[in-house]
């Protein structure tokens, strides 16, 4: 899981750079200010999450519970509901889709599924041990 989880956020994270590039430079000329700034929010919080995979990819070789896979599998589905549908909405309407009223209503669930993954990385890092607290009880 650990390698997936490596290899998925470095796709991701691929994909955000090259995204990010083709919206500043492509785009720029195709785009309302307002679209813009939704696909660089888009562009941003994949990123983020790429980072977080990668995070939650480490970390799952010291925690291996399901709330750790749960809390990858979280962020991937948030990047692909919340940056996908932000960049699907964008191209509908650059193509002149103007109902879009099921794309607008995955962006949220997307958000969602971030609150969720960060929700579950906090419950899988296990509380201090005894012996832990004694030695850093300043924490």
């Amino acid at each position: 899981m650990q390698r997936t989880f490596f290899r998925t956020a470095a796709l991701l994270a691929m994909v955000s750079v090259m995204f990010g590039a083709f919206g500043a430079h492509a785009l720029k000329a195709h785009l309302s200010v307002q679209s813009l700034a939704s696909f660089q929010t888009a562009t941003t919080y994949m990123m983020t999450h790429a980072v977080a995979l990668f995070i939650v990819g480490m970390m799952y070789r010291h925690y291996k519970k399901k709330t750790m896979v749960w809390s990858g599998n979280f962020f991937v589905m948030g990047i692909i509901m919340f940056s996908g549908s932000i960049y699907l909405r964008l191209v509908l309407s650059y193509l002149g889709f103007e109902k879009l009223a099921i794309v607008n209503f995955v962006t949220p669930l997307g958000g969602l599924m971030f609150i969720l993954g960060w929700l579950m990385l906090f419950i899988s890092i296990p509380p201090r041990e005894h012996h832990e607290k004694a030695v850093h009880s300043d924490d």
